[in-house]
């Protein structure tokens, strides 16, 4: 099995935005199952792994990434 490319405290994208409207999330919790936070009104999702890389669209931002490290 290859390794995930997402990690605890990671910003992620998924594919259907939340019903307020914001489509980023923070992963807060990593095991079996994966607990996301909405970035927009703090409601918190977990799902299960199998389930998470299916929704998954993209990773923002991973944990500990600052600007200066985007633009190198």
């Amino acid at each position: 099995m290859a390794k995930d490319s997402f990690s605890l405290h990671d910003i992620v994208e998924m594919k259907k935005p939340h019903p307020c409207g914001e489509n980023s999330w923070t992963i807060i919790r990593m095991g079996a199952d994966i607990r996301i936070k909405c970035n927009g009104c703090g409601h918190s999702v977990m799902l299960p792994r199998r389930e998470f890389r299916k929704k998954i669209k993209k990773v923002i931002a991973h944990a500990g990434e600052t600007k200066e490290d985007e633009s190198r």
